[in-house]
């Protein structure tokens, strides 16, 4: 059997930049082991699946994200992604996109300057982790005192002081063995951006126990991350960038308990993929 795959970059304005997504149109869904198969086989941090939704509706598409280990509940950047291969390459005449997944409905908009803007639930965070053992042992790994030891599981959301601390923080082996000691899957770190920067904040994304060390521009975070420094900076329109080796650029507006992202994407390859025959 042969699939089409579309690798683009998502949450950038130029190739090599944001976060690449592999998407695999689909007419039907395989089956759970062969998806997972193919997106370990990518080794991208997500592998996205779509397909028409029954209803015939123009569209409307289920939606499914994988990394290289595991099926995941959101993701910002792969969805993206999708609608972009949807509008650009398979023709897709609808402005407005609604994706069924497992967080729900979500839909994206295309916009005249070529943006994608995602339509997401806003989340806070549950409470302040107060384990002071494992804030000691997160911020051994880090390099760095942590300002505001948040959560919202699976995730951790930590504040630093500063972009630099947020930059320097190096050590994915040190991350990653703390994550293991931790209730946490993810670990998200977060900061003020410098004042001379053309954004609001600054971010990073680690996840290796899901096949991802580090996220090169993570845009289910922003769902997180948006809402905090809206309140924090008394702003309802934010842009984040995630300081990761890529870099990647989201755009945020509060919408009551709704989170607007919203980006651009570039494509890198399109080209076609042997699995063996279902059935």
């Amino acid at each position: 059997m042969e699939l089409t795959l579309y690798q683009v970059d998502a949450f950038a304005d130029e190739v090599f930049k944001g976060n690449p997504a592999a998407i695999v149109p689909l007419e039907c869904w395989l089956g759970d082991e062969t998806l997972q198969a193919i997106a370990l086989e990518n080794n991208l941090s997500e592998t996205a699946y779509f397909i028409r939704h029954e209803d015939g509706v123009p569209g409307h598409y289920h939606l499914r994200w994988f990394t290289p280990r595991a099926e995941v509940d959101l993701c910002g950047h792969a969805t993206l992604a999708s609608a972009f291969v949807l509008f650009e390459f398979l023709g897709e005449q609808s402005d407005k996109l609604a994706f069924e997944t497992r967080s729900g409905a979500l839909h994206v908009e295309r916009g005249a300057d070529g943006a994608l803007a995602m339509d997401f639930p806003a989340q806070t965070t549950d409470a302040r982790l107060d384990n002071p053992e494992l804030i000691v042992e997160f911020e051994a790994a880090i390099g760095t005192k942590i300002e505001a030891p948040l959560m919202r599981l699976p995730y951790s959301l930590f504040v630093l002081e500063s972009e630099a601390d947020l930059r320097a923080v190096h050590d994915l082996s040190a991350i990653g063995s703390a994550l293991e000691r931790s209730p946490f899957w993810a670990l998200l770190i977060t900061a003020p951006a410098d004042e001379e920067r053309d954004y609001d904040f600054v971010s990073r994304f680690f996840a290796p126990g899901k096949g991802v060390p580090e996220d090169p521009a993570t845009g289910s975070a922003h769902c997180l991350l948006a809402p905090y420094w809206a309140e924090r900076l008394g702003k309802s329109e934010l842009v984040g960038y995630q300081a990761s080796q890529r870099g990647g650029v989201v755009h945020c507006a509060m919408n009551g308990g709704r989170v607007t992202l919203s980006g651009k994407v570039s494509p890198y390859l399109q080209g076609r993929i042997s699995i063996p025959d279902i059935g």
